[in-house]
């Protein structure tokens, strides 16, 4: 089952957008990349998805599980 995702990604006419993967229309555009990531996460933690940062090149930068990680951190005891 592929994971949910919404991603943070340049706009083509300027600033920033939050899409959710595959979406035609962005959920959130912002003119700043900060802003555009606080309001995309708000609405990832609301629906438990993982959020993927692109940079201006397009290329992946992080990524933040806010759901069923697929690769949850060991427990260290």
């Amino acid at each position: 089952m592929p994971r949910k995702e919404h991603h943070v990604v340049t706009n083509p006419k300027g600033g920033w957008d939050g899409k959710r993967d595959g979406a035609k229309r962005a959920s959130v555009h912002a003119d700043t990349k900060i802003e555009a990531e606080r309001l995309t996460r708000q609405i990832s933690r609301n629906q438990g998805t993982e959020l993927v940062i692109h940079g201006k090149d397009g290329r992946i930068q992080r990524s933040d599980s806010h759901g069923n990680d697929p690769c949850p951190p060991k427990d260290a005891k």
